[in-house]
């Protein structure tokens, strides 16, 4: 099998060509200025054999303005060509080897190439790898995910391990101390994840333009009180207005109502999941009647009315009293609270947005994801570490919740709740 030999050369008019058995098969302008100003973004916009062209060809663009051209004669010159040496650097995804120029100067003191410094910045290369890894390419597998270079060679899964632990650590530290003052919410939802043998409580906030955006997390062995208040305690840290009224959904939790009434007063107003409450009932029943029922919540908590909806539920209530007493009881437990969204007034879409843990489920269906791949925990910091960074990803996809539309007369309801309770109180 023949070898294929490519060989660079660059004109005089800044372009640069690739040239096979003697025919010219890519002619390409070479900016010099621009792309040295944008190196390595304006390199890495490029198909990755023509940006490796690129990158030896800028390199050889600063020894030539240091040193002249090789073939040309300068008594004047201030530093000699001293051959060329493979040297690695970062580029699209991978660590490469580099045919890097060497240029020493009258003092015989090698000169370093500010072009060569810029591809040595590992800090694309670890951001590529979290970015993989989070969407789910193992550290072991990572060489065969990535494409293949002419001068490049993989990184092992060593290396690789240690950009996402470090990667993953700053922003997890960034994630804990994000500044919250500035977002105007009007409901928050907080529910828990396990995995693992770790509970992790996720708060998560919508705010009035219909926005969601990750509030904090904290990590205990149960979703318990303690967990919880330390959560709402972090949020206050960070600066979100515990003053202002806000609707918050809950999974049913006694120890989350608990640490949401001591810190925002007995009064605030909690909206129950209305998913939980209908799944908590099935379970009470033989799987005879489990479809009957549910159809039967189902219908009262759409009904648009609350007494309506309210009247329905009674009315399951006392027939599950003669069916299964259990399933009865848990019905009733809670059930005002399952509630509140029709209460508000709160209607259509934003209504069934809001009536459940739905919109943070979905981001702890990404975490399942994301971190069921991993066999091994080392422990709480890495448990912790991953759960950020499959969070922040489910963040930065969050679209605007489904009736958002509505939110006027959800923050109209929640200041006229404020208006009545001070009047009360006055």
């Amino acid at each position: 099998m023949s070898k294929r030999y490519r060989k660079m050369a660059k004109k005089a008019n800044g372009k640069i060509r690739e040239i096979k058995e003697g025919q010219v098969i890519l002619e390409l302008p070479l900016p010099v200025a621009d792309v040295l100003a944008g190196i390595p973004d304006a390199v890495e916009g490029l198909s990755q054999e023509v940006g490796l062209m690129l990158i030896g060809a800028v390199i050889e663009s600063e020894c030539e303005k240091i040193a002249g051209r090789k073939d040309a004669k300068n008594p004047l010159r201030t530093a000699n060509w001293w051959g060329s040496q493979l040297s690695p650097g970062y580029y699209a995804k991978q660590k490469v080897l580099i045919d890097r120029p060497r240029l020493r100067g009258k003092d015989n003191k090698e000169i370093q190439l500010s072009t060569y410094k810029a591809f040595q910045n590992p800090m694309k290369m670890k951001q590529s790898v979290m970015k993989q890894m989070v969407l789910g390419i193992s550290s072991r597998n990572y060489e065969e995910a990535i494409d293949s270079f002419v001068s490049g060679y993989g990184i092992k899964k060593s290396s690789i391990s240690r950009h996402f632990v470090k990667a993953t650590a700053e922003q997890m530290r960034e994630f804990m101390e994000r500044e919250l003052s500035g977002l105007e919410l009007c409901a928050i939802f907080i529910d828990g994840i396990e995995f693992k043998k770790q509970m992790l409580v996720v708060a998560l906030g919508l705010d009035k333009k219909g926005k969601k955006h990750i509030l904090g997390l904290w990590q205990g062995a149960t979703e318990n009180s303690t967990v919880c208040t330390n959560l709402l305690d972090d949020i206050e840290r960070r600066g979100l207005d515990m003053g202002k009224d806000y609707l918050f959904v809950l999974d049913g939790s006694k120890a989350l109502r608990s640490s949401v009434a001591r810190k925002f007063g007995s009064e605030v107003l909690v909206q129950r999941c209305q998913q939980h409450k209908r799944r908590n009932v099935r379970d009470h029943l033989p799987p005879e009647h489990q479809e009957a029922i549910d159809a039967r919540i189902r219908t009262a908590y759409n009904m648009t009315d609350y007494d309506k909806a309210k009247k329905s539920l009674d009315l399951t209530v006392r027939y599950l009293e003669r069916l299964n007493p259990s399933a009865a009881a848990s019905l009733k437990e809670g059930l005002e609270e399952t509630l509140t969204v029709h209460k508000l007034g709160v209607s259509g879409l934003l209504r069934k947005t809001l009536s459940t843990t739905n919109p943070i489920e979905s981001c702890f269906s990404v975490t399942r994801t994301i971190t069921g791949r991993v066999k091994r925990w080392s422990g709480g910091d890495m448990v912790q570490r991953w759960a950020v960074a499959a969070l922040l990803r489910a963040e930065r996809k969050f679209k605007r919740v489904k009736g958002y539309r509505e939110i006027p007369k959800l923050t109209a309801a929640l200041q006229q709740k404020s208006i009545d309770r001070k009047e009360v109180a006055a």
